[in-house]
This record gives C-alpha cells, sequence and structure tokens, in this order.
C-alpha cells in the first residue's frame, strides 16, 4: 500500500493534484482542506489512501494524517463511498467532521452533498465510539453546549418564557451552531420566541 508521497508538485486543481516522484506522477484526489493547505513551494509531502476497484486503483491525497485516518473511518460506514467522504472533508475540516460525529450533530452531516439523513445517523452510529477513542475527544464539547444549553433555558425562563418552548427554538439554533455560546443562544432563541 502507498502510504505517502513526497515529491514535485506537477499540477494542482482543486480536485487533485500531480505529483512528481523521480520521474513517476502520481494522480492523487484530494479535498479542498487539503488544497487549501498545499504549500506554494513545489515540493510536497501527501499522506495517501489507495483504494482498489474492479474498475479502478484510486490513490486520494492528504494533507495530514488525522484527514487521513477521518478518511479512512468515513469509507468504513456503508453507503459512505470515497467520493461522499472526500465531498465532506471538502465541506468542513477534518476537526469538524470529528465534532459533528462525537456530538451527534445529524443536521450537519446531512448538509453535506449525497448524505441523507439515515446515512448520517449510520455515520454517527458507526463511528462515535471510534471518533472518542481514535481522537481522544472528550465528550465535554458535547456535554459543554448542554451548560449553555442549561444556562440559556434558565435565564429565558427568568424572562418569563415557558421551559419547554424555550427548550425547543434553543435546540434548533444548537443544530444550527453547536459552539454559540450563552449570549448568542440568548439572544438568538429571543428573536424566535
Amino acid at each position: 500500500m502507498i502510504t505517502q508521497i513526497k515529491g514535485r508538485l506537477v499540477e494542482k486543481n482543486p480536485t487533485y493534484v500531480v505529483v512528481d516522484c523521480n520521474g513517476l506522477g502520481y494522480l492523487l484526489n484530494i479535498s479542498l482542506n487539503t488544497y487549501g493547505s498545499l504549500p506554494t513551494d513545489e515540493n510536497v509531502k501527501l499522506y495517501t489512501h489507495l483504494s482498489i476497484r474492479e474498475d479502478a486503483h484510486t490513490l486520494y491525497g492528504f494533507i495530514d494524517k488525522v484527514e487521513r485516518e477521518v478518511f479512512k473511518l468515513l469509507i468504513s460506514v456503508s453507503g459512505v463511498g470515497p467520493s461522499i467522504a472526500r465531498t465532506m472533508l471538502s465541506s468542513m475540516t477534518a476537526e469538524d467532521v470529528q465534532h459533528a460525529i462525537a456530538s451527534e450533530n445529524v443536521k450537519l452531516i446531512q448538509s453535506v452533498k449525497g448524505i441523507g439523513s439515515k446515512t448520517a445517523q449510520r455515520v454517527i452510529i458507526d463511528l462515535k465510539e471510534k471518533i472518542l477513542k481514535t481522537f481522544n475527544i472528550d465528550e465535554v464539547s458535547v456535554t459543554e453546549s448542554n451548560t449553555n444549553k442549561e444556562e440559556a433555558l434558565s435565564a429565558l425562563e427568568v424572562l418569563g418564557f415557558t421551559r419547554k418552548q424555550s427548550d425547543k427554538v434553543i435546540t434548533n439554533i444548537l443544530k444550527e451552531s453547536p459552539s454559540a455560546s450563552v449570549e448568542e443562544l440568548i439572544k438568538k432563541a429571543l428573536k424566535n420566541l
């Protein structure tokens, strides 16, 4: 298996690059994040994953090992192929994907072209434990937003809104922006109540 390629960058496009290694040119499919992180000089080192199917041998290139690991985890899920995994890593950074899975943010995962609600749920079910273990993500990031949610709910109760009504609004806000601060939650909730 080809695990990394180091050489001269011959061609650079948002979806692929060609790297020359001692006269042999490798075409690597890349994500937009990798494209944006490529160095400006000609010498590059990309971590790779070789996808072998009956009809094609396709090489994928990644700027770092974390992005490659997230890619491998994504393609291990039934219904998520290399194209969808690459699209996902083009829409979000590897860290964003990890946090979306760890915090069970179905809406964010579903926002990626080609992923429906069932596939998004399958990604979370299959990968949440692996993501938490592999990347040492504490569920603190998940509970942190819950703490913010609780504080915002308490504040809205003090302002005279019912907890049930406020909870629905804040849950919707957290789906759109999971890292919203208490102040942001309250401001957005007040606009929607």
